[in-house]
């Protein structure tokens, strides 16, 4: 049986699966000053690291912003491109087994696809997502490397910097709690420890899009949604999306490979003739 390689390509980073028989083969992540270099960089170690020859490969399928500058066959592999949108829903569908769903792909900023069995449609989105984080963790902590916010947001405390529901009001507001976010970053001091303000950034981020989903399902009778893409694996976002969960009586779900469902995806989307 031969493999089919799904790239997602950004800018830095590219992530790389193989699908075999159905089955999802050793996804990886690689990080590389262009895309071009991540991309052949991800594919070799791929093939190396899976013991997987160039003729064992019958198609590779590409996707994500970074796809746009290759232009010619892979390694001289039959090779096409998948629409990213399309690649989001079809990997996030196979990898939460749910069909009636809008997939919440948290990116640099962050895309919404609607999702009713084969029928996939993009339905918007916010820029708001790691890209944001970054940015202003930037600006704020003098750092961009997100798993050293995630760290030093661990040891933060939210109830300084966001004010909550409680804090302006002597009793709850109608389907708000006491413990609902009134306002991100409205308690926040000029003199923040870094701990907190990571917390909040992480907050501000995490919240926008929890939010800005369920505004996305207005009217759909949709309440599940698949969360994809790196921010998923914020240790954050075990605490802030149930949370939001309980508020909005809905799920998210982030499946076991989440950060790699748009490469899935695009592996998916080839049909064989």
């Amino acid at each position: 049986m031969k493999t089919i390689i799904g790239i997602d390509v950004g800018i830095s980073t590219t992530k790389i699966v193989g699908l075999r028989d159905g089955k999802i083969v050793s996804p990886i992540r690689i990080t590389a000053a262009d895309p071009i270099t991540s991309l052949y960089g991800a594919f070799g170690k791929y093939l190396y690291d899976n013991g997987i020859h160039l003729q064992d490969v019958e198609r590779v399928m590409l996707t994500g912003v970074g796809s746009a500058y290759i232009e010619q066959p892979i390694y001289g592999l039959p090779t096409d491109k998948a629409e990213e949108f399309l690649a989001d829903g079809l990997g996030a569908r196979y990898e939460s087994r749910l069909d009636r769903t809008i997939v919440v792909s948290m990116g640099t900023g962050t895309s919404f696809v609607k999702c009713d069995g084969d029928d996939m449609k993009h339905i918007g989105g916010i820029g708001i997502g790691g890209g944001t984080l970054q940015g202003l963790s930037r600006l704020l902590l003098n750092t961009s490397d997100i798993k050293q916010v995630a760290r030093l947001a661990m040891h933060g405390n939210i109830s300084n910097i966001n004010l909550l529901i409680g804090d302006i009001s002597a009793r709850p507001l109608p389907g708000l709690p006491m413990d609902a976010t009134a306002s991100i970053f409205a308690r926040a001091h000029s003199n923040a420890p870094q701990e907190d303000i990571a917390a909040g950034l992480i907050s501000l981020v995490l919240q926008s899009i929890g939010s800005a989903s369920v505004l996305a399902a207005l009217g759909s009778g949709i309440r599940d949604f698949v969360l994809i893409g790196n921010l998923t694996l914020l240790p954050q976002c075990k605490e802030i999306f149930p949370a939001l969960e309980k508020l909005y009586n809905i799920r998210f779900h982030i499946p076991k490979n989440s950060e790699f469902c748009t490469a899935i995806g695009a592996a998916l989307s080839y049909n064989k003739t």
